[in-house]
């Protein structure tokens, strides 16, 4: 079917979802997209963005609005959570340009979801369904008929699952992937920096090692605002549906209980906090799993992952950008087209889980891990923080 007459079905108004939509639109393919919000928006606080995915958005013709919204950061530093001394750092900047072809950008969550769903409504081309909940999906060999809480039924030649980690779509292709509990809870805020003393702002990146929790802080709203994020091992809160809980501070500074003065005064120097559970899913283990006949999912619906890579946004992009290229190949039937996207992201997406996930336990590390983590960071701190595989592709 040619790509101007295929009928593909976007369910998820979130990054992933409208990412998906502005790759088909640039590539001459028209959407809809189905979201079961009645208004667009974007909870969270920070999103870091490698080179590989800085290209993408560059590609996109997003340079010039992302240049407006982000920061670029000339460095990441780690240092101990205990001591606050330095244990090695990474260059950015110039070098990421340089090595990997684009800079490396941090960037508010709500900023970057406002940038797509702009660069979307001027393309034109995507449908945007709001207050639009899923119901039931069915598949035969010729269509899928997505139905709506409201009864409508839509035929497309494509479903594609974009609705996060508690994924609807999901659920009627695979029953073996429920959402489970990590054991790590994430306190997160943002905070002016006019609002922070002197020496508490920041134009770098900075993660804090710690036992059982690390740290991480960066600007974003073009530097004007400070992300900071805790995560810390903990017990899993009653609810893991609603991750966005009240929370304060008297319950993370018992987390850090020991941690150097200058990351107490920062987390002191913050008035509000939100606190998310981090919940996953088994890693991939196969392409079966992001492809189902006529129904593919991507980002959290098909592989969520650990934070300790700050690759969660980056890998769903990367889909969108991959999705968008079968589905526009005349050669690739829609089954074909939905195959070969899984067979090219699954090894990707499941080595970027897999390095999250050992990335929290050499971070969380406590006594002579620990020891031994903070000896190699200061003998080979540039070349254990870069990540060539990740930021070359794809």
């Amino acid at each position: 079917m040619p790509a101007m007459q295929k009928k593909i079905l976007v369910v998820g108004g979130g990054i992933g979802g409208l990412a998906l939509a502005l790759a088909c639109a640039r590539r001459g393919m028209p959407a809809q997209l189905i979201e079961k919000k009645a208004v667009f928006s974007e909870v969270g606080a920070g999103v870091q963005l490698s080179p590989n995915v800085v290209r993408l958005l560059e590609g996109w013709g997003l340079g010039r609005r992302l240049d407006a919204l982000a920061c670029f950061p000339a460095l990441l530093q780690v240092r101990s959570a205990q001591s606050a001394a330095l244990l090695g750092q990474l260059a950015l900047g110039a070098r990421a340009v340089q090595r990997y072809g684009a800079r490396y950008a941090t960037i508010a969550r709500a900023d970057l979801h406002q940038l797509l769903l702009d660069a979307v409504q001027a393309q034109g081309r995507t449908q945007l369904l709001l207050d639009n909940a899923l119901q039931l999906i069915s598949q035969d060999a010729n269509a899928v008929q997505v139905t709506t809480a409201d009864g409508h039924q839509r035929r497309a030649s494509v479903v594609i699952g974009a609705d996060g980690l508690w994924s609807h779509v999901r659920d009627f292709v695979r029953t073996d992937a429920q959402p489970r509990f990590s054991g790590y809870l994430a306190y997160r805020a943002m905070v002016p920096q006019a609002a922070l003393p002197q020496a508490l702002r920041s134009e770098v990146i900075t993660a804090w090692l710690g036992p059982k929790f690390h740290a991480v802080q960066y600007p974003v709203h073009g530097g004007e605002w400070l992300n900071v994020v805790v995560i810390v091992q903990g017990e899993a809160p009653q609810d893991l549906h609603h991750w966005d809980h009240a929370a304060n501070t008297q319950d993370l500074q018992v987390h850090l209980q020991g941690a150097a003065g200058a990351l107490q005064d920062l987390v002191g120097a913050v008035t509000a906090w939100r606190l998310w559970p981090l919940n996953g899913l088994p890693h991939l283990r196969s392409a079966k799993e992001l492809a189902f006949g006529r129904i593919a999912l991507m980002g959290d619906a098909g592989h969520p992952m650990l934070p300790f890579l700050a690759q969660g946004a980056g890998m769903t992009i990367e889909d969108a950008a991959s999705l968008a290229s079968v589905l526009s190949t005349p050669a690739l039937g829609d089954v074909a087209a939905l195959e070969r996207y899984a067979q090219a992201r699954w090894r990707r997406n499941a080595r970027v889980q897999a390095r999250a996930q050992r990335n929290g336990t050499i971070f969380h590390a406590a006594g002579l891990q620990a020891w031994g983590r903070d000896v190699g960071m200061r003998l080979l701190g540039q070349r254990l923080l870069d990540v060539p595989w990740l930021y070359a592709a794809p």
